[in-house]
């Protein structure tokens, strides 16, 4: 808050101790005033996500701990990241309070059985998080968690829902994290074809994201998921249904690993419908993450 000093058009003036203990009194109770509307906001996350920073979505996040640094592309064994990146997209979603699960009604559905709701349509500021927003604002009636994620991979068996299906996932978030400076493109001979790879080029950022993930299960661990930070938690959710996770693991020494995953394994045991229901919880996220675990 700017002090009655400044505001003098550079005038000095003196004041006594009391007139200096009623303007930081005044001060106090202002801040306390514009921070009181920030308490339990929930769309604090959306601030965070939407700014112009070089911030990584979940997608990102998840693509990068999967990509192989200097080869460029994920391995052509892992038939689960692109289910995993569809997950992340709807949990991006809510965290920045554009989506949200319908109200469980007096008997309570579970967190599978109810409908994705558009909370808000307002621009998320990413391609693909827009695109998917858009079709989920659309569809009428609306749909499951379990069947957003079917329907934006292309597992669905109806012709007449095809068009749900994001194309070409891998490469355009690929696209995002050159722009971002974190991969380069270059092209590849496969012998029968040529391949556009994007291998990594700040390594920086990477080692960062891993050590965030060791750390929340190894020096930072609080053993509570609702103390953990709600982004993190689903990173580390995602990571390990995009099969990735093992990725960011594999630096430890033995005894870390084993601690690691452990952990890892409390987290993935525990009842998205019972953790739902607890306070300063977003039930999407733990709909998303009970459509990977059960």
């Amino acid at each position: 808050m700017t002090s009655l000093t400044q505001r003098s058009s550079g005038l000095v003036q003196r004041r006594t101790e009391a007139s200096r203990s009623a303007v930081a009194d005044k001060e106090r109770g202002s801040g306390d005033e514009d921070s009181e509307p920030r308490r339990g906001e929930e769309q604090e996350e959306d601030d965070k996500g939407d700014s112009k920073e070089t911030r990584l979505t979940l997608m990102e996040e998840v693509l990068l701990l999967g990509l192989k640094d200097r080869e460029g592309y994920t391995s052509f064994w892992n038939d689960c990241i692109s289910s995993g990146l569809r997950g992340c997209m709807l949990i991006e979603l809510a965290l920045r309070g554009r989506l949200q699960l319908e109200a469980c009604g007096m008997r309570r559905k579970s967190l599978l059985a109810r409908k994705v709701i558009c909370k808000s349509d307002a621009p998320a500021g990413d391609v693909l998080l827009d695109e998917a927003l858009k079709h989920i604002k659309e569809t009428q009636p609306p749909e499951t968690v379990q069947s957003w994620i079917e329907l934006l991979s292309g597992e669905t068996w109806n012709p007449l829902k095809l068009h749900y299906q994001l194309r070409n996932v891998r490469e355009r978030l690929a696209k995002n994290l050159v722009e971002k400076g974190v991969l380069t493109t270059e092209k590849q001979n496969f012998l029968l074809f040529d391949m556009t790879t994007h291998p990594l080029t700040n390594n920086n950022i990477k080692q960062r994201l891993i050590k965030r993930v060791q750390e929340a299960v190894l020096e930072k661990w609080v053993n509570d998921p609702h103390r953990m930070d709600k982004r993190l938690l689903a990173l580390i959710f995602l990571a390990h249904s995009s099969d990735v996770l093992e990725n960011a693991f594999a630096p430890l020494l033995d005894d870390q690993y084993d601690l690691a995953m452990k952990r890892v394994r409390l987290l993935l045991d525990l009842d998205p419908e019972v953790e739902s229901m607890k306070t300063n919880t977003n039930e999407l996220v733990w709909a998303v993450m009970a459509a990977f675990t059960k």
